[in-house]
């Protein structure tokens, strides 16, 4: 097993995404020996957002790159490379504002590529990932998006959903740690919550 898990907390220290992700990877590697994990810190390693030259190196004939163009395409293909490359997507995200974080969004911008992740064809565009890949979703909200008045607000899990469906993939799950403003004890029954949701999707992975 593959894994990529890709993170966009800038909480370092104390983010309740990058521990369950962690707590996630951790249960898959156990479960599966000899599972191999890349990381994709992308505010460690900021992916930069996309700028006329990064439209210009993706949408011109490879023969006419200049070498700017080809070091924008290298660093951009890597990001690509490492999705098409994993059996399981672990992506990390915090609410920002209802939606992902910009830091997230630049990633999604660069692994989003017609030609390789998915084509576009005289019946619509159709996704070119693996249908059997598994993308695991691990956000964390203060407030509780995925029921109730705040449903309607949720830009982040139905978004992602949406990207990797448009991507090829089947096989989406979502890992909430949620109304963590609450106080301590709604922090630890979020946190219950979410190690419970772990622990049955690696059950079925």
């Amino acid at each position: 097993m593959n894994i990529l898990t890709v993170q966009s907390s800038p909480n370092v220290e104390s983010s309740f995404t990058r521990a369950a992700s962690h707590e996630l990877v951790q249960a898959l590697k156990k479960k599966h020996h000899g599972a191999t994990v890349t990381t994709r810190d992308v505010i460690a390693h900021p992916v930069p957002h996309v700028l006329p030259a990064t439209l210009g190196a993706i949408f011109s004939p490879p023969a006419a790159h200049t070498a700017d163009q080809k070091a924008i395409l290298g660093s951009v293909d890597k990001l690509v490379d490492e999705v098409i490359a994993a059996d399981v997507i672990v992506i990390g995200a915090p609410m920002y504002n209802f939606s992902v974080p910009s830091s997230l969004k630049a990633w999604i911008d660069a692994i989003v590529r017609t030609g390789r992740t998915f084509n576009y064809t005289d019946k619509g565009p159709v996704g070119l990932l693996a249908a059997s890949k598994h993308a695991v979703f691990v956000t964390a909200s203060g407030g509780v998006y995925s029921e109730g008045p705040s449903q309607a607000f949720d830009h982040l899990d139905p978004y992602l959903r949406a990207i990797f469906t448009f991507l090829g993939l089947k096989q989406l799950h979502s890992i909430r740690v949620e109304g963590t403003a609450f106080g301590p004890d709604a922090v630890a029954k979020a946190k219950a919550a979410s190690s419970a949701a772990i622990a049955k999707l690696v059950a079925a992975l």
